[in-house]
């Protein structure tokens, strides 16, 4: 059980009170993250014989601190919670039987079904981005057509399937699959890190499952809500970095020139339409960065 906190405040210590009443003896220690928080949240979990608090003394991004987190986790599964996730009591039995059992034997990856504060379910699931999709997110239409994007909103996940990928929010690994593949690529700093992980894992012959047998609640945009200006520039520039690993250049290299060209008015136009300000200074302010960002020659796996 691994939780990367970043200035979460209670929602923490509320998370980690939610596993430690539904462990079943599966979980023997819920190692938690600190990347370098100011609000004290980790100081309250100091001291509980079933926590174990990783200072990492600076943001390191969450796939590596996830992968940090990983080491010291000594179970056969490896559960990546946010925190500001709560576990119902038979979320993590029910989810435990499911990959214990047969069915789910090339089942590498699995998420659950995940409610929001006013209890209804999330449509978590995506579609493995492709240049169309990527290129169809960049400028908006998938909001118009969510068939031509990654975001699964048009299904209503009320079943158990297999899915290209499941929302890192809980994500549920097998160890020997998270070994195999070298835990999440610590390039990505936050966001896409484990888009990636899915796509490496089909490609090594394991599936991803959505388990609806099983549920969690989720607030949503979590603690990168408190960092707005920078949400969409590290959005955009891990999805770059993807774009960069997996799609064929020309395909990359499109979705880069619609991220620095088309998009930035796509966002005005929206923000404009639903008189949100906001918005629109965030777009531009995204692009500023991401400009910034790939003058100085794009480094990755670092903070700004």
């Amino acid at each position: 059980m691994v939780i990367v906190n970043w200035n979460a405040g209670s929602s923490l210590r509320e998370c980690v009170d939610s596993v430690a009443a539904c462990s079943a003896g599966r979980v023997d220690t819920i190692v938690v993250v600190d990347n370098g928080s100011r609000d004290g949240s980790a100081d309250e979990l100091e001291g509980r014989p079933d926590v174990k608090v990783v200072r990492a003394g600076r943001n390191l991004g969450f796939g590596r601190a996830c992968n940090l987190g990983a080491r010291e986790a000594g179970s056969e599964y490896l559960l990546f919670l946010n925190p500001d996730a709560m576990l119902r009591p038979a979320t993590l039995p029910a989810v435990l039987a499911y990959m214990d059992g047969s069915a789910a034997g090339d089942v590498g990856i699995c998420g659950v079904q995940l409610l929001d504060a006013n209890g209804r379910v999330a449509r978590s699931c995506s579609r493995l981005p492709t240049t169309g999709r990527l290129l169809a997110q960049t400028v908006g239409i998938d909001r118009f057509v969510p068939r031509l994007g990654c975001f699964m909103s048009e299904w209503d996940h009320a079943e158990t399937r297999e899915v290209q990928q499941v929302i890192g929010a809980f994500y549920l690994v097998r160890r020997p699959l998270f070994a195999r593949l070298g835990g999440f690529d610590e390039r990505f700093f936050v966001y896409f890190e484990e888009v990636d992980f899915a796509l490496r894992a089909a490609r090594a012959g394991w599936r991803s499952v959505y388990f609806t047998d099983a549920q969690a609640f989720h607030a949503g945009c979590g603690t990168t809500a408190q960092a707005k200006a920078r949400r969409l520039f590290y959005y955009q520039r891990s999805r770059w970095l993807y774009a960069r690993k997996h799609l064929p250049t020309a395909g990359a290299g499109a979705v880069l020139a619609l991220t620095l060209t088309a998009e930035p008015f796509a966002r005005t136009v929206g923000g404009l339409a639903r008189a949100r300000w906001p918005e629109v200074r965030e777009a531009w302010g995204a692009w500023s960065k991401l400009l910034s960002w790939l003058g100085r020659g794009s480094p990755v796996g670092v903070d700004e």
